[in-house]
């Protein structure tokens, strides 16, 4: 039987796994005069300052709370929120960043209201302000661009989050496509905790035509790419509360391709990924539907890793409780902080617990205010597993996460501190943390359902977990810390999965250590 050729996407992924012999043996310099700014300026436009509506005591008129409720959702998405004092000013970020390189950007359309003209703006994070830097009517080029997705029929705004390709690729070379969708996906993971704040709902659009929205955008697509449309629904406009729509389409799966150098990689996986505006997607948009019902369905009652004599440990628990209006979420979505070393302490099992209900059982915290089924590209594709150095009262070890059982399953019987440590590239993180989280996928898998598009989906996907996973351990008090670096093949041998089975992301949980 004649092998299938692998894709742009699992070669790839492939290609830029860290070896520990290939990564032993490079020694790369960065120049740091050379990093690239994580902002974009416009010669010209009409800047729109939206500080005075942070204040408390902003007037209650209508138009005052419209420009406050947007206010408040650009800042606890992607707003700065603290400054570190190095050689030279650091701003962080409400999202999480690989390197503080910050490699989206994030866009508004309007389609034209009596408070927001009809064009384009750029959320200008440094002053925190909307520059408007093409006044037109392009709602309906947008809704073009997007296949006619229903979302964007009854809403008058939507955010396109795009990525600058070298502000990561300038540090972590082909790689950094990984970064890259795990940074959007930490994004994506803030607009959707921000919009139940601020009473707004991103529909996730994960298919469209991205030479059309890029041209739309007028970006330099060499430089900067769409990866991600949410029409904005306004809760408390009636019309605006719309029923969910198909969040992701394919692309073609490219199997033939040429050779490619290093530093090829990356904007060859990504233009592979792209949708032709001119793309019949009837029939596979009826497709993923039907396949996306049929997975629920075998989904409902089952988990993966299910051996009748491993250990299973419930990981049911009371929800986080993130205070009336929700102002707890909202000061843990600015003051979120990457940990740089923990204490080696252990956690308390219920708040290892509290994390995986609050990241994986969204419909726990609807009464709470909080979206009971958010949108993620296709979360089907992801795998979930816990390795535990020191969780009080549960055995170290590997486990896989049910998400339909709410079960931690245990596979694999050992303290495994020591080979984090070395697959997480020597970070201390690894070694030091009371429990490593791991995100994975059957790739061929993904790229038999989506084409080589599933790569970005998949690590966006990830990324909106890893936030989630974040903002709790932060709202419990503890550290967090998200690793993209690691030795892929060490990763599958630790947890015992297929060679075959991509390895997305590495959470860390565990006490912070003492400054």
């Amino acid at each position: 039987m004649t092998a299938v050729p692998v894709s742009i996407a699992q070669h790839y992924h492939q290609r830029t796994k860290y070896l520990p012999e290939v990564l032993a043996s490079r020694s790369r310099q960065l120049n740091w005069a050379e990093q690239p700014v994580p902002y974009k300026d416009y010669r010209l436009g009409h800047s729109i300052d939206l500080k005075p509506y942070l204040e408390a005591n902003v007037a209650a008129a209508a138009d005052s709370v419209w420009w406050q409720r947007l206010s408040q959702f650009l800042i606890n998405s992607y707003g700065l929120t603290a400054k570190v004092m190095a050689d030279r000013p650091f701003y962080l970020r409400s999202a999480p960043s690989a390197g503080g390189l910050y490699p989206a950007e994030l866009y508004l359309v309007s389609r034209g209201t009596s408070l927001l003209s009809a064009g384009l703006y750029n959320y200008q994070a440094r002053t925190h302000s909307l520059l408007r830097f093409w006044d037109n009517h392009l709602w309906q080029a947008l809704q073009a661009a997007c296949f006619w997705h229903p979302a964007l029929e009854s809403t008058q705004l939507a955010v396109v989050v795009t990525a600058v390709f070298q502000r990561s690729a300038w540090r972590y070379e082909d790689r950094a496509y990984r970064r890259i969708g795990l940074d959007s996906g930490h994004l994506l993971g803030n607009l959707e905790l921000a919009g139940s704040l601020c009473d707004y709902r991103p529909h996730l659009i994960g298919g469209f035509a991205d030479r059309a929205v890029n041209q739309l955008l007028y970006l330099d697509a060499e430089q900067e790419g769409a990866i991600a449309v949410l029409a904005l629904a306004d809760l408390l406009q009636v019309e605006q509360n719309l029923p969910h729509g198909c969040t992701a389409l394919p692309s073609a799966a490219q199997r033939d391709f040429p050779e490619l150098r290093d530093g090829q990689l990356l904007h060859y996986l990504h233009q592979a990924g792209q949708i032709d505006a001119d793309s019949d997607l009837t029939q596979p948009q009826k497709q993923l539907k039907t396949d996306a019902a049929a997975s629920d369905v075998a989904d409902s009652g089952s988990d993966k890793y299910n051996f009748p004599f491993c250990n299973k440990v419930s990981a049911q628990t009371a929800p986080i409780d993130w205070e009336t209006g929700l102002s707890g979420l909202q000061t843990t979505l600015l003051r979120r902080r990457s940990t740089r070393r923990y204490s080696g302490n252990s956690l308390t099992a219920d708040s290892l617990r509290q994390i995986l209900d609050f990241t994986y059982q969204p419909a726990h915290y609807a009464d709470q205010g909080l979206d009971r089924q958010p949108d993620y590209f296709d979360l089907s594709l992801i795998e979930t597993f816990v390795v535990i150095s020191a969780v009080e009262g549960v055995e170290a070890g590997c486990y896989y996460y049910a998400p339909q059982a709410q079960a931690l399953r245990q596979i694999r019987f050992k303290q495994f501190r020591q080979e984090l440590h070395y697959l997480c590239l020597g970070q201390n993180l690894g070694r030091d943390a009371a429990a490593v989280i791991f995100h994975t996928a059957d790739l061929t898998q993904a790229v038999d359902r989506y084409g080589d598009r599933a790569y970005r989906y998949l690590h966006m996907d990830a990324g909106h977990l890893g936030q989630r996973i974040n903002l709790a351990a932060i709202r419990l008090g503890l550290g967090v810390s998200g690793i993209a670096g690691f030795f892929d093949d060490q990763v599958n041998e630790v947890l015992g999965i297929p060679a075959d089975e991509a390895v997305l992301y590495i959470t860390t949980l565990g006490q912070p250590a003492a400054a």
